[in-house]
Order: structure tokens, then sequence, then C-alpha cells
């Protein structure tokens, strides 16, 4: 429950600060391994591929890390926007080169005070999926600060969602936006009637509040078997009107694999480059 007092997270120290001694063990020791065999790993530059790192948050300590990742990344493929991406993987023709395809899930308010004015001036465009139900909430209103506050369910957070003016703001910056449902979903737990309103709802409100066809989901967890049932969701997100169905498992994808089961490669964004280094390799 959000207390009056609650105050909104706008560093990822803050984000982080209740994390209890045996996750931040685990991290440690997970980037001590990863530090120890990135050694040997490069990213690939033999094959033709597009690639889909994905964030949640550029907070505010995390700006210079996020702009130094891009500028990285930059010397292994070039930056291309959603639309472009599903050109090059389901076009006539090979793909020719290397693409990163940048995307955020949850549509936090740092989005705007902190993301975009770092990718308009490095000319990198962006796809944000938005969990429409969250979006325009104030967390200045109570009823809104508690439903914020739960957004993560294993602990009171509040951090601050878009409102669609900004959203529209951003449409100016070369960022488009996509569904990431309407009330962040966990689609394994439901119904074929209930997943089918998750996509269509959520479809309609961001097109009739943005003015620009919605044809991008990103399945909440978004792990495969996992999280959704492919054959329930695609035939339902194909039925709906979108063109792709981004979930959260890594991995390149290549001429011709299938849209509706795109793979993405989760990034923090003060990871370092051994880190990008380390998983863009796989």
């Amino acid at each position: 429950m959000a207390s009056p007092g609650m105050k909104k997270i706008t560093t990822y120290a803050e984000f982080t600060a209740s994390e209890g001694m045996g996750i931040r063990a685990r991290t440690l020791l997970r980037n001590l391994v990863i530090r120890a065999t990135s050694g040997g790993k490069q990213i690939d530059a033999s094959s033709n591929w597009v690639r889909f790192p994905y964030y949640h948050h550029v907070f505010d300590d995390e700006r210079k890390g996020f702009e130094r990742q891009l500028k990285f990344l930059r010397n292994f493929g070039d930056f291309i926007s959603m639309d472009q991406a599903s050109d090059l993987i389901s076009g006539d023709h090979p793909i020719e080169g290397r693409y990163f395809c940048v995307s955020f899930d949850d549509g936090f308010a740092n989005c705007y005070t902190n993301m975009v004015e770092i990718t308009a001036r490095l000319q990198v465009p962006v796809i944000i999926y938005l969990p429409v139900n969250w979006i325009g909430l104030h967390p200045e209103a109570e009823a809104d600060r508690e439903k914020i506050s739960r957004f993560y369910p294993e602990q009171a957070r509040l951090v601050p969602f878009l409102n669609w003016e900004q959203c529209r703001e951003m449409l100016l910056q070369k960022v488009t936006f996509g569904s990431h449902s309407l009330s962040h979903a966990h689609l394994i737990k439901l119904s074929a009637a209930e997943i089918e309103n998750e996509l269509m709802e959520s479809k309609r409100i961001i097109e009739a509040e943005l003015l620009v066809n919605c044809d991008h989901f990103a399945c909440p967890w978004g792990r495969r078997d996992v999280d959704f049932d492919p054959a329930i969701n695609k035939p339902i997100a194909q039925r709906t009107g979108y063109r792709s169905f981004a979930t959260t498992n890594r991995g390149k994808m290549q001429h011709g694999d299938d849209l509706y089961l795109l793979r993405r490669d989760h990034v923090l964004a003060n990871w370092e480059n051994y880190q990008l280094q380390y998983f863009f390799s796989l």
C-alpha cells in the first residue's frame, strides 16, 4: 500500500534500495562471472541480423550509462525503427548488415524526462510499449498513487508513468508506441477472450489517443510457454491487427524468423560495455 509520504523514485539507487542481501549477492556474483567470461565474447559481426535491446527505465542516475551504451552498440550495427526491423525480417530479400531496434516496456515517465533527449540527439528510433490502463495516472492523486505503487506486485514502489500528452510530444522525436496490454496482464492466466480484449482494447485506445497506428505488441513478462502460449496468442495478435508479438527470450532475429515470436535482449542502462558484449554474443 502506498503511504502518503512515499517518495517518487527518480534514481536506480532508490529503485533497488530495498532489495535484500540475497538479491544483491546474486547480482554481484552474476556480474563477476560475466566479467570473467566476457573477454572471449564478441558481438557477432559475421552474419546478418536484427537485435532488439529492450529497457524498462532510464532513471536520473542512468542517463550517462544509457548514452554510452547506444554509442557502443553503434560500433556494431545501425539503429532502425520497429517498422523497419519488421520489414527486414519479413521482407522478400535477405538482410544485409546488422541492426539494433531499441524498445522500452512499461511506459515510465523517465522515458520522457531522461530517455528521449538522448535518443533524439543520437537519432536513435525507439518504440515504447504502453500498459494502457496505467498511462496518465497522477502520483499526486491518492487513488492513482495507490495503483502506481502496486505496479510491482512484490513491493510498493512509486515510479510515475507517462501521460498521453508526453506520448504525443515524443512522436516528433523518432518515438513510436506499441501495446503492453491494457492492465499489464499475465496472459498465461487469461482465457482467449480475455487476451483478445487486452490486445484489442489497448490498441484501440492508443490509436485514439495518439492518432497513429499501433501495430506492435510486447507481452508482459514475455517468456514463451511460461508467460504466454504461442498457439493461443499468435492467432489472436494476428486477428486483432498486430504485425509483431515481442517476447523477452534473448537472441538475434534473422530473415524469415517469426515476428510473432520476436526475441529481445533485456538491458539495464548502467550495465558496462563488457555486459553488452557478453549478452549480444549469445
